[in-house]
């Protein structure tokens, strides 16, 4: 701590994000990155936008981005918000959204960003557990249980446990809490959870984010946008635009909208994903590994005989990374994303041999 820094600063307890570590031969399953790379189309695209030259400032409003987004689920541009990774769109809707009197609520086992944001702009919460299977329970979330709050946030599907809830159990605590908005923040939704963004059409008080970085295999580029009533775009587009104009760099447009359009490479891609996951919750279980239903690209499994952060570390020292979280009720766990067949593979080989 320095005398230099502010109040603000000194309170602050940030978020620590998945290690990247330059250790050869790594088989890295620990930051929920995509096994395979993007389409080609958008390494094309990249490159064209760079011959373009880069001299000239980008689209501070990403139009032609938004325009793509809001093509693919029947709407208008002027409900899409675009900025630099899911991380920052969540940023500005815990400011633009959330910043209220009363407390927002969320999961006590869920994005771990989500309390870093509280602290950040001072902002009460409380925690809703989840229930004895590691879910959110839908009545949990009705005002009748929690009482007057500022907003509700939770992701679907939950990280970092990857179970999912029913479109309609989203609709139910939208309908239910009309005087506040309803986040969603769907990182994962596209292996294998449905959306909810046929929703927006439908409430004014909901809204989704999504990244680029997971299901579309864009994590270096960083490019998120959150889906919602025009009315809460503008705020988002309000908080932007006092904080910084330009978050979208021409490359990164560019090849966020060849993303978009490549459709059949995207969903080939998320099916080969979903391929694994199943390869993976098989041999898992076979080992006697108790694992959660997940419809993220990444699985959350613990062993009874094993503590996880022993398993982590075990692994670890076989060049296999996993993450491992020091929490309450989720220590025993850990977070294995899904790889390609032979890493995963990989992976229960070096499980067997711990376990024997």
């Amino acid at each position: 701590m320095s005398r230099f820094w502010s109040r603000l600063v000194a309170k602050l307890d940030p978020y620590v994000p998945g290690e990247q570590p330059r250790i050869e031969n790594l088989i890295k399953l620990n930051t929920n990155e995509h096994p395979y790379g993007p389409s080609p189309k958008v390494l094309q695209a990249i490159k064209a936008a760079t011959n373009d030259g880069l001299r000239l400032y980008p689209d501070p409003t990403a139009l032609s981005l938004r325009q793509v987004i809001a093509k693919r689920f029947g709407l208008t541009a002027d409900h899409v918000f675009v900025g630099n990774g899911s991380d920052e769109v969540l940023a500005h809707t815990f400011l633009a959204l959330l910043k209220h009197d009363a407390p927002i609520v969320f999961p006590d086992i869920t994005y771990s960003f989500y309390p870093v944001y509280c602290g950040l702009y001072e902002i009460d919460f409380r925690t809703i557990p989840l229930n004895s299977a590691m879910q959110i329970t839908t009545e949990d979330y009705l005002p009748a249980n929690i009482g007057t709050v500022g907003g509700i946030i939770f992701p679907n599907p939950n990280a970092p446990t990857g179970c999912a809830q029913d479109i309609a159990d989203i609709e139910r605590v939208v309908v239910e809490n009309q005087d506040v908005v309803v986040v969603v923040d769907e990182a994962y939704v596209d292996f294998g959870a449905q959306s909810a963004i046929e929703l927006v059409d439908k409430y004014p008080n909901v809204l989704i984010i999504h990244t680029l970085s997971k299901s579309r295999s864009l994590a270096g580029l960083r490019v998120g946008y959150a889906v919602g009533n025009p009315v809460l775009i503008e705020a988002l587009d309000r908080v932007k635009n006092s904080f910084n104009s330009y978050p979208i760099d021409r490359l990164a447009m560019a090849g966020a909208i060849a993303a978009f359009e490549d459709e059949s490479y995207f969903q080939q891609s998320c099916a080969l994903v979903i391929k694994t996951r199943t390869t993976m919750v098989e041999g898992l279980s076979k080992l006697g590994f108790v694992v959660l239903p997940s419809q993220a690209n990444f699985v959350f499994a613990k062993h009874p005989k094993l503590a996880g952060e022993e398993l982590a570390s075990a692994l670890r020292s076989k060049n296999i990374l996993v993450r491992h979280f020091k929490r309450a009720r989720v220590a025993d766990y850990v977070r294995i994303t899904v790889g390609t067949d032979e890493q995963t593979h990989q992976l229960l080989n070096v499980c067997a041999e711990i376990l024997n």
